[in-house]
């Protein structure tokens, strides 16, 4: 049971600290497209993933099933922050747009 705990803890920090990088990005001119920018999420994505595989504990189907919650959450935490990039490219292609801050 300790390392069920130890990998939801892992779970919930992973998914902090990429909700903090997410909060970080400021959208500047030249945008990238909206099918770069989930690219750049999706590699994000598994670089939390592969970075937290070395840190969880248990026998390989347990860690195997935390890796694949933390992938879950972290796309999960992503969804909104796509849907935002989106609406930030759709108001661009307004004339006289401006950036919104981020």
């Amino acid at each position: 049971m300790a390392h069920l705990q130890a990998n939801k803890d892992l779970i919930s920090t992973g998914m902090k600290e990429f909700n903090v990088l997410l909060n970080q990005q400021v959208f500047n001119d030249p945008l990238i497209s909206e099918e770069d920018m989930v690219t750049v999420v999706n590699d994000w994505v598994n670089l939390y993933v592969n970075y937290y595989r070395q840190h969880v504990t248990g026998e390989q189907q347990e860690q195997d099933r935390a890796l694949q919650e933390l992938q879950q959450e972290l796309n999960i935490l992503a969804k909104p922050f796509l849907a935002k990039y989106k609406d930030i490219l759709k108001s661009c292609k307004h004339p006289n747009h401006k950036l919104p801050s981020s």
